[in-house]
């Protein structure tokens, strides 16, 4: 049985609907009705209801009877339509059906136990199964016997006659081929084979039937159901025709209204989604023109902006419309115009802002323009825009000291600028004080060019900062809404029980969840953007009413910069945190690169006016002016760029030191015209070196002023007073004072030349030291100076000299100490070594003192006799040079050094005295000899203790005398 696509399956009764239920009779056993599948769509229509008719059911008997697929035939035909699995489908039982029981079948049971006696009567005399099982198998051997007479081609399941093969084995043309004299033998042959046809056709219409009547209790049994199902289909078919009816009155009633108020709704809500989107189209028609407009007034960010929304709008919500479809291209190649734009309009205002007058004001120019060129410059990810401005710094910074070069000589008359057409010549021209004044203007000028630099960049560090800020805060803001969001999935999947149980659809559950969000979402936005356009009081639907901003998914805040200027941060700039940090950097570098460009530009200009060694012929005073003046550029422009530049620094110490070896060369080629010139006498001592050497001793290492006005003349000392001691010197130990103080004054005047002045000067010191010596010692005076001798009283004073220098050796190491880092201590040594030199030498002189006295005492013992008159003419003579030495350098030395000098040339007097005894055999014996020397030996000692400073010298002879023998 077979039924039309839009029928309906039969429902199953209940106890409301009473045209579904059925008189069960007692005697008959019938089947429950099965449901069938829901072969209909969802919604199924009503429109023809009324046109189906029972005529549209087919029933095919034969084809029901010979259907393949059934092992077994059934009296239930919808097996037909719905398959197999329909009969095999588990019904779920109903609760409207009561509990079937034993007890129910009990008065059938009694009913037909009568029947069932007469069948088992019946059953005696029907013939034995077994004879009936042969009966069967007999004729089934026999139908297969028959079956084996037909060829097994023709029971191939690929059996086709249209197979040329095929139909050549079953119909050869050799019994068709009339041809030649075999016509009748042909004839007779094709006859033949119809018959052998014929019978395979009987053979198997006589199994056909066989099989037929083998299963005719089947047929019979379908035949005396057919009435009874034709019953059934009849009360199923005015079933379903009821309810159709009753469907269809539900849907006219209830569900036609209800219908066309959604369709209205709908239609009324597509009027205003095309009424908003006509209005949003109108609203992209005039970006093009707004952002002339913004262009107009260097508004780039708003026009960047904007642009950017347009973009996003034709992509979202106006794809596919024609008329817009080449306003994408023409807002890209706008986009790239703006870019060109603002790197232009960058640098015309980096021009304005570095080349205005350099006056004391440091303000920035247009603030607000810069501002908002740096964020659409970030916006458009043109990071290349401090490049710009360090081009236009460096050029700067060239004009800087043109402009100031040009303004300095034009004030000078004595340059004839038409004969000296170069402006490095002109600037030559200068001399120290007027140079030294052009730089200074041009120091000061470079102060406020950096001042001015910072203040720019500092204004687009805060912007770069306020960026990375915004996208921070961003990425958090979606974190917690990504958890918030996660959460309130949870919350939904535990709520969908709940939902279920109270008769509410889950999708209509999730939809009334997001409405308030998405509702909120587009209010914030609508109200957000300064550039959404007003709703209309005619609108309909208010959520419907958000133009463009409801597109736009920028999402903007408000920040100040330092200058009071609002920034907008949006979302559109797609810069990540590592781009900003690196960029904020590079914008702390450029700081630093101007502070570098300015020293570089010095330098520059120094080594231009060095040319001619102008630099290297300064004076002590004009060079530490100068190193002064470049030292405080250099600590100004540490302060503003917060970095030391070296470029400038190295040039002072290069300076510096040409400066330190010129220094030292001076005062050194000074010095030893000076020793060369030293007769080693005593000279007096001036009032202003004592005056000198008293501020020393106050602890004030460094020459004094000289005094204006007229001063009083004072005498000069013929000593100098050291804290208490007196010192005779010469006038080279004088000179060489000041200018030992003239190193550590530029010490202090030129702090970064310490290590080089301490060298220097130690280099100094010995060369006073070994050229002294040589000069004395060595007797290189009789050359150099001409003199006749060098006498004991030229030895005793260069000591003096010597031991001043001693002196005056730890104050100066105390005042280099004192200027020197921790690391470089280790050069303070070359003081220690040049303390042990001045000693040695000092010790040289006194044993050469002592030498004088020894070889004189040898000269004048060698000849001594012990004989009348007492003193002898020896001992006399011995005690005039004593007096000699002692006038001679007891004015020179210290009484202490005096005697431990005598004392020496005592011992070595005691020592030529014994030996000359010794080789006279003169002994301790109480003889004439012995009271011949003993009286000799008071004279000698009584004169020496009677030398001024020599009373207390402790003069013990008796070693003279040998022991007994």
């Amino acid at each position: 049985m077979a039924s039309s696509h839009s029928s309906s399956p039969v429902p199953q009764g209940s106890s409301r609907d009473v045209f579904f239920k059925k008189e069960v009779d007692p005697t008959k056993h019938i089947r429950p009705v099965q449901s069938l599948p829901d072969v209909c769509p969802k919604e199924p229509t009503v429109t023809d209801q009324h046109r189906w008719t029972i005529y549209h059911s087919k029933v095919n008997l034969p084809a029901a009877l010979n259907d393949p697929r059934l092992a077994k035939r059934e009296s239930d035909f919808f097996t037909k339509t719905w398959g197999l699995d329909f009969v095999d489908t588990e019904v779920i039982p109903s609760f409207y059906l009561p509990q079937i029981s034993k007890e129910h079948f009990t008065v059938y049971q009694q009913e037909i136990s009568q029947k069932e006696k007469t069948h088992e009567r019946c059953k005696n005399i029907c013939p034995p199964k077994d004879t009936f099982d042969r009966t069967l198998l007999h004729t089934h051997d026999k139908s297969r016997t028959d079956l084996e007479q037909v060829p097994k081609i023709f029971m191939k399941p690929d059996f086709a006659l249209d197979d040329s093969l095929t139909f050549n084995s079953v119909l050869p043309w050799s019994h068709f081929n009339t041809a030649g004299g075999k016509g009748n033998r042909d004839a007779a042959s094709s006859k033949l084979l119809q018959e052998k046809l014929s019978h395979y056709l009987d053979i198997v219409e006589v199994n056909i039937a066989h099989q037929i009547s083998l299963r005719s209790e089947a047929f019979f049994h379908a035949m005396t159901s057919q009435h009874e199902l034709q019953d059934y289909l009849k009360k199923t078919s005015q079933a379903v025709k009821m309810l159709r009816d009753k469907i269809a009155q539900i849907d006219k009633v209830m569900c036609e209204g209800s219908l066309h108020i959604l369709r209205l709704a709908l239609t009324r809500n597509n009027c205003v989604k095309v009424y908003n989107k006509l209005k949003l189209m109108a609203t992209v028609h005039q970006t093009q023109p707004t952002v002339q407009v913004l262009l107009s007034t260097s508004e780039f960010v708003g026009a960047l902006d904007l642009i950017a929304t347009t973009q996003e709008v034709l992509q979202q919500e106006l794809q596919g419309i024609h008329s817009f479809r080449h306003l994408g291209s023409q807002l890209c190649e706008l986009e790239k115009l703006i870019d060109k734009m603002m790197i232009a309009e960058f640098s015309t205002y980096s021009h304005s802002d570095l080349n205005r007058p350099l006056d004391d004001d440091c303000q920035i120019l247009e603030e607000e323009r810069l501002v908002s060129l740096v964020f659409g410059l970030l916006k458009q990810r043109k990071l290349n825009f401090l490049e710009i401005y360090s081009e236009e710094m460096i050029i700067t910074a060239k004009n800087i000291i043109k402009q100031c070069v040009i303004n300095k000589v034009s004030q000078i008359e004595e340059i004839d600028t038409d004969v000296i057409v170069k402006l490095a010549d002109q600037m030559r021209m200068l001399n120290f004080p007027q140079w030294f004044d052009l730089l200074k203007d041009i120091f000061s000028k470079f102060t406020i060019f950096l001042q001015r630099v910072k203040a720019t960049l500092n204004i687009i560090h805060s912007v770069v900062l306020s960026v990375l800020d915004k996208n921070r805060r961003t990425r958090e803001l979606e974190e917690i809404s990504q958890q918030k969001n996660a959460a309130k999935d949870n919350s939904l999947d535990t709520e969908v029980a709940y939902l279920i149980h109270e008769g509410l659809f889950i999708s209509d559950a999730f939809n009334e969840g997001e409405l308030t969000p998405i509702a909120i979402d587009t209010t914030s936005q609508r109200n957000a953007s300064p550039n959404s356009e007003p709703c209309s009081s005619d609108s309909v639907s208010e959520p419907e009413c958000t133009t463009d901003s409801s597109s736009s998914k920028e999402q903007t805040s408000s920040s100040a910069t330092p200058g009071g200027v609002d920034m907008m941060v949006n979302e559109d700039m797609k810069l990540t945190d590592l781009e900003l940090e690196k960029l904020a950097n590079n914008i702390q570098e450029l700081l630093y690169s101007a502070s570098d460009i300015c020293h570089d530009r010095a330098v520059k200009f120094l080594m231009s006016r060095a040319k001619d060694g102008f630099l290297e012929k300064l004076n002590s005073t004009e060079f530490i002016t100068l190193s002064r003046l470049m030292e405080t550029f250099i600590l100004d422009t540490e302060h503003i760029c917060g970095r030391k530049s070296m470029s400038l620094l190295g040039a002072l110490q290069s300076q510096a030191n040409k400066f330190v070896n010129r220094f030292h060369e001076e005062r050194k080629t000074k010095l030893s015209l000076l020793l060369d010139n030293e007769r080693w006498k005593q000279a007096d001592v001036p009032a202003e070196f004592q005056d000198l050497v008293d501020s020393i001793s106050d602890g004030k290492i460094a020459l004094p002023e000289k005094k204006s006005g007229v001063t009083e003349e004072r005498k000069p000392a013929e000593v100098l007073i050291v804290e208490g001691q007196q010192y005779a010197v010469v006038g080279t130990v004088l000179l060489l004072i000041r200018i030992i103080l003239e190193y550590c004054q530029c010490v202090d005047n030129i702090p970064s030349v310490t290590t080089d002045m301490l060298t220097r000067l130690s280099d100094l010191l010995k060369y006073f030291n070994s050229r002294s010596c040589q000069l004395v010692l060595g007797a290189g005076a009789l050359q150099v100076v001409g003199l006749k001798t060098i006498t004991t009283k030229n030895l005793a004073l260069s000591s003096r000299c010597l031991q001043l220098i001693v002196h005056y050796i730890p104050v100066i190491r105390a005042h280099f100490e004192a200027r020197l880092q921790p690391k470089q201590y280790s050069m303070l040594r070359h003081f220690d070594h040049i303390t042990k030199d001045y000693h040695d030498h000092i010790a040289e002189i006194s044993a050469k003192l002592v030498a004088i006295m020894d070889s004189l005492f040898d000269k004048l013992l060698s000849k001594y006799e012990v004989k009348a008159p007492v003193p002898s003419a020896c001992f006399r003579n011995i005690c005039k040079q004593m007096a000699k030495m002692h006038e001679a350098i007891f004015d020179l030395l210290p009484e202490e050094q005096t005697q431990m000098l005598f004392l020496r040339i005592n011992a070595s007097y005691k020592l030529h005295l014994k030996k000359q005894l010794s080789h006279l055999n003169v002994i301790n014996d109480g003889g004439p000899q012995n009271g011949l020397v003993t009286a000799d030996v008071a004279f000698y000692t009584g004169n020496l203790q009677a030398l001024k400073g020599l009373k207390d010298l402790d003069l013990n002879m008796s070693e003279i005398w040998e022991q007994k023998r």
